[in-house]
């Protein structure tokens, strides 16, 4: 069964009676951070992306050691520019643990609003890994993080395009 995950400004459940009185009222689309599960990650990713905070997005992925670290922000920046939205469901994630590693994949469906009113679709799989935070003994702290991110244009509604499962690497 499918997790379903909306990240559109504007989709927040009825406030609670009294809420009209607020000074600050919670906003449209929240700030969400949470590297617990492969999902929470996923679901971070996209809400970030639905703020334009495209730093915030790109800290979820994993990083090597010695790249351009600039001009590889700066593209993936770029690639979001027209993103107004991003819808999200993510499937079952499956884990495999490997020397004191885990090794998360998880399938997506995303429907992105353009800044022009137009929807894109994509659907994929998600690898994230974990080095186990017991075994972690030198800075800086590694969290979850995507290492890669497979998804293709895709026709059709998001549960539909959703794929059933992703093998883990």
């Amino acid at each position: 069964m499918a997790a379903e995950v909306t990240v559109v400004p504007g989709e927040l459940e009825a406030p609670p009676p009294g809420a009209d009185d607020l000074e600050d009222p919670v906003p449209d689309n929240p700030y969400y951070d949470d590297r617990s599960t492969a999902a929470a990650v996923i679901e971070s990713l996209h809400n970030a992306i639905s703020r334009s905070e495209y730093l915030r997005a790109w800290s979820y992925f994993e990083h090597e050691d010695g790249m351009d670290q600039q001009a590889d922000f700066e593209a993936f920046a770029a690639g979001y520019e027209s993103t107004e939205s991003v819808q999200l469901i993510v499937g079952p994630e499956v884990s495999e643990g490997a020397a004191g590693t885990i090794y998360y994949t998880i399938p997506a469906a995303i429907e992105a609003t353009m800044t022009d009113g137009t929807t894109e679709r994509f659907a994929g799989c998600y690898t994230l890994r974990l080095a186990q935070p017991g075994v972690q003994a030198t800075p800086p702290f590694k969290p979850m993080a995507i290492t890669e991110g497979e998804l293709s244009p895709a026709q059709g509604a998001l549960e539909s395009i959703l794929p059933g499962s992703c093998e883990p690497q």
